[in-house]
């Protein structure tokens, strides 16, 4: 693995089953809410904004909905008030976990969080006691098939990307930028036609932990049921489970 994680690419392969679910809205709406009340109502200006909408238009969230949380968020409707924050945790085999939340009920999301990792054999931790594990970077997907190395390597390095990474394991380059520069590796990448199946800002692990049979199983199980919850919005972790582990468990 290059470091980014393993978590986050079993997530990209789910994405357009989810999305066909439905399963994502509420969490692509609560996105687009906040971002609009820490960042103003206008995209142009709100780049965190701007790119929730991207997002949530990728998964086909319907544009009246967008238009009604962008209002929501910006007070120009009722709205629940939304609070954002992130847990911290470990689940079996040592593997630190980050989970990112919006919740306008923060006893309840703090009790499903903590059954959750309770369920794993995991725990929660203080604030601060894994985050140190882990760097926030823009974080871009891009299939082997829709660009050589050599483009995506010169258009990356080009717009001020930091690293970029060829994952033979699942026929994909990994492309990391400084999280401030995220938009303007993003911008570059739209103008030089350059095709990602993912690009957003994550916690990426500075150091993977491998997990292997009975724990494999249960910090997968853990992961899911961390983000089943309608209250997270985003998991992150430091796992590493081998191609063929993960073929056995599927």
């Amino acid at each position: 693995m290059s470091g980014h994680s393993k978590w986050a690419n079993i997530k990209h392969k789910k994405a357009a089953i989810d999305a066909k679910r439905g399963k994502i809205f509420t969490k692509l709406v609560r996105e687009i809410m906040v971002a609009a009340k820490v960042g103003g109502s206008d995209p142009g200006g709100n780049p965190r904004l701007r790119t929730a909408i991207e997002k949530a238009k990728a998964s086909s969230l319907p544009a009246d909905n967008i238009d009604r949380a962008v209002k929501k968020g910006a007070g120009e409707l009722a709205n629940v008030n939304y609070e954002e924050g992130m847990y911290e945790g470990y689940g079996p085999g040592g593997v630190a976990v980050l989970v990112a939340y919006m919740t306008d009920n923060k006893n309840r999301t703090a009790s499903e969080v903590r059954h959750a990792f309770t369920q794993s054999g995991g725990g929660l931790g203080t604030s601060g006691s894994v985050a140190y594990l882990f760097d926030k970077r823009g974080v871009f997907i891009v299939d082997m098939g829709a660009v050589t190395e050599e483009r995506i390597m010169e258009a990356a390095l080009e717009a001020g990307a930091e690293d970029v990474f060829t994952n033979d394991e699942d026929k994909v380059y990994e492309v990391y930028s400084p999280h401030q520069d995220f938009i303007k590796v993003k911008a570059a990448f739209d103008a030089a036609g350059i095709k990602y199946s993912s690009a957003d800002i994550e916690m990426v692990p500075k150091t993977l932990v491998k997990v292997e049979g009975k724990a494999a199983r249960q910090v997968l199980n853990l992961m899911e049921e961390l983000e089943d919850l309608d209250d997270v919005q985003n998991v992150y972790a430091n796992f590493d489970i081998s191609a063929e582990e993960m073929a056995e468990m599927a």
